[in-house]
């Protein structure tokens, strides 16, 4: 079957090369001159891949990525842009971009770009997956999945981990945090020192102190023996503090002053302990609003947030979903002695479209019950028995395309502004508009425009 390419672009010189050099090698091409014509063709039409300027008139390149995840979600679509920058290459990659190009760019480049995302697709998508009876891949700390954002991860750690660096790991609940961490320290020259991760919202207030710091015997009625701690028991290695945003004030002000003084006090001690101590800690918190909000020290905020990572949500990357199901299965085999071997085609697309509020962990957690409740080598959609209160209601989109394509501007104006904190010249910026249109957009008056009178 022709793969078909869909080229959007507002010049008509940049829409004929490229038309000329994918039809060349073989590609069925279509091209439109804008976001609101290629909507018009996505929603008539299946794309195998989308080329999409991102500063056009009219409906844009991020606008356009959103519409196609709704009327063509299983399109690749690579962003082009004359107007780089970092926060908009991150833009382009959060909202769900295979890939992210700046013009001028090289045609042998963009097409090598093209025949990476169509294997990967042929690769994820086959009609049956490869057996799973062999040892798990990839290794135990590596991070699955080939989406953008899961490589701007994996590049991540591997600049981190040469450093002694603190990191500080965001994310959402289930979205693995732990394993990056762990990814971290076994990429780094600490991988065959200890690596301990404490649960500082698992354990109570008046334990966790000893727990992390120690305690000489007798420091309290309970001590009938010393205790060195986790930050001792984890010198010269790496301990993770998980769900740091759980931490008391009292011990954020004794965390801090560990950091600081590189040297812990055991609880009852005379002397303190020198440490060696890579931090790394974790949240699914706003930490920056903690800060604000009088919950969280922002002095230690900044100790903790010296490198940055964070984790994006399973619903951002669903062309990972096969990958991350094929290693699930092959390691959920190993611990249950089950022998399955792959997920039937249209179950594996009903896991793809699932929106995981639980991430990862959910994900498991439903393939995990379909192996133990189901029967035979693979799993169906009878298996996986998704239960209604995971898959909410779909909200009913309009049949009128105008229509369609006003609600989607609009929430993806929404989008921007939440992203650049309400800075509405910077996310005209981003969006490719005049500030004046923005607010017209938006439907409300200009900051140093006063209402208009009434009566």
């Amino acid at each position: 079957m022709t793969v078909s390419i869909l080229v959007v672009d507002d010049a008509p010189a940049m829409q004929e090369m490229l038309d000329s050099s994918f039809s060349s090698e073989g590609y069925s091409v279509a091209t439109a001159g804008s976001g609101e014509e290629a909507l018009r063709r996505i929603a008539g039409q299946e794309f195998d891949v989308i080329l999409a300027d991102i500063v056009m008139p009219g409906l844009g390149g991020l606008a356009l990525l959103e519409c196609s995840r709704v009327f063509n979600p299983r399109a690749a679509v690579i962003l082009m842009t004359a107007y780089a920058s970092l926060d908009t290459a991150i833009a382009a990659l959060r909202h769900g971009a295979y890939d992210y190009v700046e013009k001028p760019f090289c045609l042998e480049d963009l097409s090598s770009r093209v025949h990476r995302v169509l294997a990967q697709r042929e690769l994820t998508w086959r009609e049956r997956l490869h057996p799973m009876t062999r040892p798990a891949q990839p290794a135990e700390h590596a991070i699955v999945g080939d989406s953008a954002a899961i490589r701007i991860v994996r590049e991540q750690i591997e600049k981190i981990a040469r450093t002694p660096s603190n990191v500080l790991i965001t994310g959402e609940s289930g979205v693995g945090k732990e394993l990056v961490a762990r990814a971290v320290h076994a990429a780094g020259p600490r991988r065959d020192r200890a690596f301990i991760a404490v649960n500082c919202g698992a354990i109570p207030e008046a334990l966790l102190e000893s727990h992390l710091f120690g305690h000489v015997r007798g420091a309290f009625t309970t001590a009938l023996q010393a205790n060195p701690g986790l930050f001792v028991a984890a010198n010269h290695g790496t301990l993770l503090l998980d769900e740091i945003g759980e931490l008391p004030l009292p011990l954020q002000v004794k965390l801090l002053r560990v950091m600081e003084e590189r040297q812990v006090w055991p609880v009852g001690a005379t002397k303190p302990t020198p440490l060696d101590v890579r931090i790394i800690a974790s949240t699914n918190r706003d930490l920056p609003a903690e800060v604000a909000a009088g919950r969280f020290r922002q002095d230690l905020f900044y100790r903790l947030n010296v490198v940055h990572l964070e984790v994006p949500p399973l619903r951002e990357r669903p062309g990972d979903i096969p990958l991350l199901v094929g290693h699930l299965v092959a390691r959920l085999n190993a611990k249950l002695g089950t022998a399955v071997l792959a997920v039937e085609q249209h179950a594996l697309r009903a896991l793809a479209d699932e929106p995981w509020p639980g991430n990862v962990r959910e994900l498991e957690n439903v393939l995990e019950r379909a192996m133990v409740l189901g029967c035979g080598s693979l799993i169906s959609m009878a298996d996986l028995g998704l239960r209604p209160a995971t898959t909410p209601t779909p909200t009913p989109r309009p049949l009128d395309l105008r229509e369609a394509i006003r609600q989607f501007e609009r929430r993806h104006l929404i989008d921007v502004l939440d992203e650049t904190h309400l800075d509405k010249k910077k996310a005209a910026h981003l969006l490719g508009i005049s500030l004046a249109s923005l607010y017209r957009k938006l439907g409300s008056p200009r900051d140093d425009e006063s209402p208009p009178p009434t009566g």
